[in-house]
């Protein structure tokens, strides 16, 4: 189970940097499915919590290891 939380976060983590740089660089598109998470107009706070999610997720599985 801490392996799941542990790649769930390390996704949540990349996908959620990946919106923040695609909301200041146009263009640069790498995880499409966050934009689906996050509700129009809010993409800054919300790519930015997905960051914090995942940190959240992937702390307790990293320290158990």
């Amino acid at each position: 189970m801490k392996t799941l939380f542990g790649y769930l976060g390390s996704v949540l983590i990349v996908g959620g940097a990946s919106g923040l740089l695609s909301t200041w660089i146009e263009g640069f598109r790498l995880f499409g499915f966050v934009r689906v998470l996050v509700p129009a107009g809010h993409e800054i706070a919300g790519y930015a919590t997905l960051v914090v999610l995942g940190v959240l997720l992937a702390l307790p599985a990293a320290r158990r290891s």
